[in-house]
């Protein structure tokens, strides 16, 4: 057989193999046509733990990397607005994706709902009582708060203690955290014997005690998405907030401790 009748042969098979592998790329969802890409995430501090494995099953599923920046949303949306070379921001509220959107610094109709959080009381020691009678009635020292100006789990925290008719009586005696990373860092170090933080942070402890506060004392913790006019020509940014509506992510989402419209 001569080189001419190998190279004949070799077509067809090569043929159905490039075919194959568009099929399979065009069922998985993901553009045949985007190369491996890199986009930068400005990303709720509430959310860090989930985001980075959300960041390994997207590098899995696109090739696409994440390189994520955590912090208190207030704090994020003034990088952003700084011009901080973000592509995507996950905030914990819904007001500062839609400012984002509203002062130009988003794309819009790319906002959605990415996941919703729940807001917890919380103590490293076993077996303590925590619910509304005992904010009410324990001799309670310190209770751990992230800054309710910037983040929004800080915010629900003041909107419970309001609701239950005990924000006077603590007063002096909130430990504001910058976030809410810090602000679980303040109690499970010690330094507070109680702190509002989010489910997503304890929900995997077998450890401590915890009262998940029921909705109706606080507003709803809806967290938006945004696509960031800086990353509107990164096919990874978009790619990024695809995968995070998706049900891989979703399911993610929702074992960290979140709720998700689906």
């Amino acid at each position: 057989m001569t080189s001419s009748d190998t190279s004949r042969n070799s077509q067809p098979v090569l043929r159905d193999f490039c075919l194959s592998v568009a099929f399979l790329l065009a069922i998985t969802g993901w553009p045949i046509d985007s190369a491996a890409g890199e986009l930068k995430a400005a990303v709720a501090a509430n959310f860090s733990g989930v985001a980075n494995n959300l960041g390994v099953a997207f590098n899995s599923a696109t090739g696409h990397r994440v390189r994520f920046s955590f912090g208190s949303t207030g704090q994020l949306y003034a990088q952003i607005v700084q011009g901080a070379p973000f592509d995507v921001f996950l905030s914990a509220d819904q007001a500062r994706a839609q400012a984002a959107v509203d002062e130009g610094w988003a794309i819009s109709g790319s906002q959605f709902t990415y996941a919703t959080g729940r807001i917890v009381l919380y103590s490293r020691i076993p077996g303590l009582r925590l619910d509304a009678e005992s904010l009410r009635t324990a001799p309670l020292q310190q209770i751990a708060i992230a800054n309710p100006i910037t983040a929004p789990y800080g915010a629900a925290a003041v909107q419970v203690m309001r609701a239950l008719g005990v924000l006077e009586r603590f007063e002096d005696k909130l430990v504001r955290g910058v976030n809410i990373t810090q602000t679980y860092q303040f109690v499970a170090t010690g330094n507070a014997e109680i702190g509002f933080v989010a489910l997503s942070q304890v929900s995997r402890e077998s450890s401590g005690s915890r009262w998940i506060v029921p909705h109706k004392f606080h507003r709803a913790i809806a967290q938006d998405a945004v696509l960031l006019v800086g990353g509107s020509s990164n096919a990874a940014a978009r790619d990024f907030l695809a995968f995070l509506r998706g049900s891989e992510a979703q399911e993610l989402v929702e074992q960290h401790g979140y709720g998700t419209k689906g």
